[in-house]
């Protein structure tokens, strides 16, 4: 067993700054000399990048239903054997989702650091917090730290308004200049912003003046009983192109961790600005933007003929969103503006200006299911039948269509490849 002080910071709802005070308490604890290590709950690619960037280590994601205990206990233990401080960022709010961070939480005996947004809020800030405290047996919590507060009057209010227990961490003002600039689909990505190293410098002061300034007390993680031992060399000397740029960067690190465990060669690319395809056997095209870029995707004559050549050969390609988007025949942005993507999927996409479909998804392949997640914002129209619809977990959310045709593999799907290393392998095999 290992023995390293973690917190899982969470919150009542989305937007009361979890990333924020995440980022901020890595790089707090970074320049203090640590080693950090920080893992995101749930399926997300936007918050990871800027966590990445605090803590200068690379960023994984914990889902009890995508990867499973034994998988996430794995990560956590390897973390734990080599950092210094272990910071987890909720998802949504404490208790929501099936499973929640609640239930992450207390699955690895982790303690709770609660951010509550207080603005236009002062008695009320302590009902929030006795509610988060004590609505959930087994539920260990460091304290409460105040987001957005207006004044030193404010914070006195808030402070005083938690009831007797509940350990008060400090507060953060209100300052427009650290917050965090977002879009569609989440944060703007974190090598778009060009001061994001000083907006967090500046936020990991002020946490300096907070309780938070000093390491909680260590957490016990212990290895997994059975560590997968699927990872034999299925991808041996397969060498897999992976797109990677401002248009193509929803990945997960696991998912190439684990190509690279089963003997993959990977090799980035830029789809946006390189003019040729390296000389590969598999293509893999992630979730991104291609919406905000589509005249230079469509000008990249000279890409879109090598991705052509390389389907035609019957190589493979797995596209998963913004990937799938890519291959159409055209893609339409909100404003109307239509560009031609590759032809290779007959058919369009419109953005919409709200969230068209969002939840977590399976699908089965011939050599077992595979997990992951959609959140998107378009609209697919196709002439294309799908090969099957994927599996929401809720009831009553809508499934996405899986088109399989020769190697290729498109969905709307973001896969979370550890999952089944096997239907992975099998997707990227040569």
């Amino acid at each position: 067993m290992k023995h390293c002080p973690a917190i899982f910071v969470s919150a009542p709802a989305s937007g009361q700054g979890k990333t924020t005070i995440t980022a901020a308490l890595a790089r707090l604890h970074r320049n203090q000399g640590r080693s950090v290590h920080v893992f995101k709950a749930g399926p997300d690619f936007l918050d990871p990048m800027i966590l990445q960037q605090a803590s200068g280590n690379p960023v994984y994601q914990l889902d009890l239903w995508m990867g499973g205990k034994t998988h996430c206990q794995q990560l956590l233990y390897q973390a734990a054997s080599k950092a210094d401080l272990i910071l987890i960022e909720g998802v949504m709010g404490l208790f929501d989702g099936e499973p929640s961070s609640a239930d992450l939480a207390v699955a690895f005996g982790i303690p709770v650091l609660a951010v509550i947004d207080a603005t236009a809020m002062a008695q009320t800030f302590g009902a929030i917090a006795h509610g988060l405290t004590s609505y959930r047996t087994g539920l260990d919590f460091i304290g409460i730290l105040a987001n957005q507060v207006a004044s030193r009057t404010h914070v006195e209010m808030l402070q005083e308004s938690l009831s007797s227990g509940i350990t008060w961490l400090g507060a953060l003002s209100r300052d427009k200049g650290s917050q965090l600039p977002s879009r569609h689909l989440g944060l703007v990505q974190a090598n778009e912003i060009d001061d994001l190293d000083p907006r967090l410098d500046k936020l990991a002061k002020q946490l300096s003046k907070t309780a938070l300034n000093t390491l909680p007390p260590p957490v016990t993680f212990i290895p997994p009983d059975v560590v997968s031992d699927e990872l034999s060399q299925h991808l041996k000397n397969v060498r897999i192109a992976v797109a990677s740029d401002n248009v193509f960067s929803f990945i997960y690190q696991a998912n190439l961790n684990l190509l690279q465990a089963m003997g993959a060669k990977l090799v980035l690319f830029s789809p946006l600005n390189d003019t040729m395809l390296p000389d590969v056997d598999s293509l893999y095209l992630p979730g991104g933007y291609p919406e905000l870029h589509l005249e230079k995707l469509a000008d990249n004559h000279l890409m879109r003929d090598a991705i052509h050549a390389h389907h035609a050969a019957g190589k493979a390609i797995v596209a998963e969103c913004g990937g799938m988007l890519y291959l159409l025949s055209t893609l339409s942005n909100c404003n109307g503006q239509q560009a031609r993507m590759l032809d290779i999927i007959p058919g369009q996409a419109s953005m919409q200006d709200r969230l068209v479909n969002l939840g977590l998804h399976s699908a089965m392949f011939s050599d077992g299911e595979l997990r992951g997640h959609t959140f998107h914002h378009s609209q697919l129209e196709t002439s294309l039948e799908p090969t099957c619809l994927t599996q929401p977990t809720r009831q009553g959310l809508r499934p996405e269509p899986l088109f399989q045709t020769g190697k290729l593999t498109a969905s709307y799907v973001h896969w979370y490849l550890p999952s089944n290393p096997t239907v992975a392998a099998t997707l990227f095999q040569a």
